[in-house]
């Protein structure tokens, strides 16, 4: 996935907030704490329930996600599986 492809998903993520799609992904990757009212967390669960899991593996590497996929996280999602 290249770069343009994954700023149209940042914005997608954002879609319903007037966020730049460079500070969603400066959360994601745990550059920046907040991004608006996001935050790594709630951003990585929107990105969960919203995209399929193909797209989360071509967006972060399979430590990045053990990492970001705590209990917590799984705990907060509509549907663990």
């Amino acid at each position: 996935m290249d770069q343009k492809e994954k700023i149209k998903i940042y914005e997608q993520l954002s879609w319903d907030y007037s966020i730049p799609p460079e500070d969603i992904e400066a959360v994601l990757k745990g550059n920046k704490a907040h991004a608006g009212h996001f935050t790594q967390e709630k951003l990585f669960i929107r990105l969960l329930e919203t995209y399929p899991w193909f797209t989360v593996i071509q967006l972060f590497t399979i430590d990045e996600i053990k990492k970001l996929l705590s209990k917590g996280v799984i705990s907060r999602l509509r549907a663990p599986s």
